[in-house]
């Protein structure tokens, strides 16, 4: 298959099952695979979401969905009530019946490297190839390494019955969290890695609802498939850690980084998206995925992509180091027995995500040094108390900033950054914010921490301007009054 063919949206030749009659498996059903399921059975088809964890099967089979991802609950239970979509722990009587089946199972960091593990990937891809009992496609959605698609077809080779035709193709997902009803709706592009003349026509009558919409169709070959997802998400994360780079030199020269980007943002080339300054990127995507390319790159001896990428990673975890010097800065040098709220825990809003959380890990280390750390985030607060349940947890703003040395605007909750910073001072032990501003334009509401310039702790023995919700937005922050 050519590695540089792009396609309009037309179909490419006759499809042989007609779309209403394809049946669909859907393996894996944690934010990717229950996602791709719901959506799947929301364009009329018929599927099945398999997991081997019966709790997520029992839960998604009465209507709930395990994490926060808005209009997923509503279409799960309208889904549920057509009778198009089930879920279940069988594989084999789920395989049986059905033409395409998607693996959507995680591939998280291993342990011992950056490397990422195939093995759910594996697992799910010998179980389908061993129960089919008839022609299918099996589509990979999963973010995995270059070149797993081509060792996952030997195994679909050695491990399906004979007489049956099996295809592996590759079709990576492209979900924002907080955007992923939508995004798989609606996608900006579908991607088709590996396809023949009938399998290119089967995913062309999944997708033909969305290509219908104008959704452009790209086909290509695995390797390219492959590394179209993580590629994508390393130039995002670069972009995040660039502007952050940028903010360290906006910071030493007096600059304001928030205008800098306004005005880069107006270069068509470049846009201004992932181009906020501030505590940078988290999450179970873009750290692990820059990680796995990294490796893959230098098992590959790409080892400029390898040492570009590890700049960017490193870029980002310094800016968690930033935000911690910053509040110790705040509390005269130390933060030990020091009050500290921290609003937000998701690594982004519009998710309960905590997965490599930037908030978590600063929230963490001031705990570590002593802090008597409140967290609040109205979403996410659960999964943050059970990756870290020595933290303080409150259910309320006013209950994380009250009687707080220092407050740290951590997710970029729409409810945080349209707070009153001058309310939210009156119920903090000492009302501060920063000293000085380099920002010269106003801007309303608290900012989110982390994105250099303009913070600073007021002087020490400065008894009158103490520290209230500090950081409320380097380079962005709107600075409190103290009260009089």
């Amino acid at each position: 298959m050519s590695t540089k063919r792009s396609t309009n949206p037309r179909p490419a030749g006759p499809v042989t099952t007609a779309p209403e009659n394809l049946r669909i498996t859907v393996f894996g059903t944690g934010y990717l695979g229950a996602t791709h399921a719901v959506a799947m059975a929301e364009l009329g088809f018929d599927v099945v979401g398999v997991d081997v964890d019966q709790a997520k099967v029992d839960a998604l089979a009465a209507g709930k969905v395990p994490f926060f991802e808005p209009g997923l609950p509503e279409l799960l239970e309208k889904t549920l009530a057509t009778g198009r979509l089930r879920f279940t722990t069988d594989a084999a009587s789920a395989v049986a019946g059905a033409d395409v089946h998607f693996v959507c199972v995680g591939t998280p960091q291993q342990r011992t490297s950056h490397a990422a593990n195939l093995a759910y990937v594996e697992d799910a891809t010998r179980v389908i190839a061993q129960h089919l009992t008839k022609d299918a496609v099996i589509v990979g959605k999963s973010t995995v390494p270059v070149g797993t698609a081509a060792r996952l077809r030997e195994l679909v080779a050695a491990t399906v019955p004979a007489g049956i035709d099996a295809e592996l193709l590759w079709n990576p997902e492209f979900l924002r969290e907080g955007k992923a009803v939508g995004d798989t709706l609606h996608p900006d592009r579908i991607v088709l890695g590996g396809v023949s003349e009938r399998s290119e026509a089967v995913m062309r009558a999944v997708y033909a609802a969305p290509i219908a919409e104008g959704s452009p169709v790209v086909v290509t070959d695995l390797p390219t498939a492959e590394l179209v997802k993580v590629s994508a998400n390393a130039f995002l994360a670069t972009k995040i850690s660039f502007i952050n780079a940028i903010a360290g030199v906006c910071e030493a020269a007096g600059a304001d980084v928030t205008v800098l980007a306004d005005a880069l943002g107006h270069d068509v080339r470049i846009g201004r998206q992932f181009l906020d300054a501030g505590l940078g990127f988290g999450g179970g995507c873009l750290p692990k995925d820059i990680r796995a390319l990294m490796h893959r790159s230098k098992e590959l001896g790409a080892n400029r992509a390898a040492a570009l990428l590890q700049q960017v990673d490193e870029i980002n975890m310094g800016q968690r180091e930033r935000v911690v010097d910053m509040a110790l800065e705040a509390c005269g040098g130390s933060v030990l027995n020091k009050r500290i709220g921290v609003l937000g825990a998701a690594f982004k809003p519009l998710t309960d995500d905590v997965r490599d959380s930037p908030a978590l890990n600063v929230a963490a280390a001031l705990h570590l040094r002593g802090a008597q750390v409140t967290v609040y985030d109205p979403e996410a607060g659960d999964t943050a108390r059970r990756a870290f349940p020595t933290l303080g947890y409150g259910t309320s703003v006013d209950e994380a900033v009250e009687e707080c040395d220092v407050l740290l605007v951590l997710t970029e909750w729409k409810q945080f950054v349209d707070a009153d910073p001058q309310r939210l001072a009156g119920l903090t032990r000492t009302p501060r914010v920063s000293t000085r501003a380099a920002s010269s334009r106003p801007t309303s509401g608290v900012r989110p921490a982390g994105s250099s310039p303009d913070w600073a702790a007021s002087r020490p023995d400065d008894p009158d301007r103490r520290v209230v919700a500090s950081p409320a937005g380097p380079s962005r922050a709107r600075a409190l009054q103290p009260r009089a």
